[in-house]
């Protein structure tokens, strides 16, 4: 990326070097053949957050963002097997190797309405809002099963070849909000907490899901670098979920922590470029008398460029965000590529403001 003047390439670097050193960190543990969320699927979407996620809006009131989300993933070996558990395709009494490709395809839209008050709350801007899912999620899983199966009369061998087609179009769980943001010239701090209403379309013996079929809750903080005259920005947010069991199938997942960052230059007051990334850990085990797989925590990292446009709506401002991720260096989780196209509009600031600030927060 390109800085200009070369006066705030700390400020970039700092994101580069958080970045590597939290990858080096990831790749640096061991791998462990039993790690993963239920199923390989969390409640967080990595990637979520980007860059200026803590500035604060300048004009209090309501604003819509519109995402779409497009995700193509596969995996094998131990995703493959633990999905095949979570549906009921594997007995209790069979002790299994799988040997299967598991391959998926998610399109969602997601709608999030945003209040900001204009009260200050604890000295920072406060906003709620809440975010919907509708989308199609179309996955297959194709493989063969070899073990031994346990009866009364003894072990008896066991082999399989499974093909498995799903595929749903539904509405997916609720997401409500609540953001604090502080600033400070060229520093803002913000934090959060979020979580999981499991209202979406969810079945445990079902391979394709929009919803996760339990309850969640996520809280972090974050920090954004940006300076309006030389147009340079660099976030970085860390969060954690907390989640509940899944009464379904009596699995509990562990918690995850997961940190997204951005570092971007505005070429004029309206052209944003720069890279994007995302880390994401389980780092508690998982539990519960629905788990048959163990420890099972899952990781994953990605990382890609975005590009930005801020535009008059009106009398609002619209901005629009493309976004793409390529991931690596997963563990028991599903990996491929995920693309973000975000359009936000909010009131514009009563007062033009003088520099090339931004008013966009994810």
């Amino acid at each position: 990326m390109q800085i200009k003047g070369g006066k705030s390439l700390s400020t970039a670097g700092f994101v580069w070097r958080l970045g590597a050193a939290a990858i080096a960190a990831l790749l640096a543990l061991p791998n462990d053949p039993a790690r993963a969320d239920e199923g390989g699927v969390s409640f967080w979407l990595p990637g979520f957050f980007g860059s200026l996620a803590a500035v604060p809006a300048q004009t209090p009131g309501w604003s819509m963002t519109s995402i779409y989300w497009h995700d193509s993933v596969s995996a094998g070996g131990n995703v493959a097997r633990a999905r095949e558990i979570e549906i009921g395709r594997i007995p209790a009494n069979l002790s299994a190797n799988v040997s299967a490709n598991l391959n998926s395809n998610l399109n969602l839209g997601l709608l999030i309405g945003t209040y900001t008050f204009a009260t200050p709350v604890l000295g920072g801007q406060a906003s709620a809002s809440l975010m919907g899912i509708y989308g199609s999620n179309s996955t297959s899983l194709a493989g063969s099963l070899t073990g031994t199966l346990t009866t009364p009369g003894g072990a008896i061998p066991f082999s399989r070849f499974d093909s498995i087609d799903s595929s749903l179009t539904a509405f997916g769980d609720l997401y409500p909000t609540f953001q604090l943001k502080w600033n400070a010239g060229v520093n803002n701090f913000m934090t959060y907490v979020t979580g999981d209403i499991p209202a979406g379309a969810y079945q445990s013996t079902r391979l394709a899901n929009i919803g996760i079929g339990h309850w969640a809750i996520d809280a972090g903080g974050g920090y954004t670098y940006f300076d309006p005259k030389t147009g340079h920005e660099a976030s970085a947010v860390l969060g954690f979920t907390y989640n509940f069991i899944n009464p379904a199938t009596q699995y509990q997942s562990g918690v995850d922590m997961h940190l997204d960052w951005g570092a971007s230059q505005f070429l004029t007051k309206q052209w944003q470029v720069g890279l994007v990334g995302y880390l994401y850990q389980e780092i508690g085990c998982d539990s519960g008398s629905g788990n048959r797989v163990g420890c099972f925590r899952s990781r994953v990292a990605g990382v890609g460029p975005q590009v930005g446009y801020i535009f008059p709506v009106g009398d609002m401002q619209g901005y629009l965000n493309l976004k793409a991720y390529g991931e690596f260096a997963n563990e028991n989780r599903p990996a491929g590529w995920n693309l973000w196209l975000t359009f936000n509009l909010q009131p514009a600031a009563a007062t033009p403001p003088t520099s090339s600030r931004p008013r966009f927060t994810k």
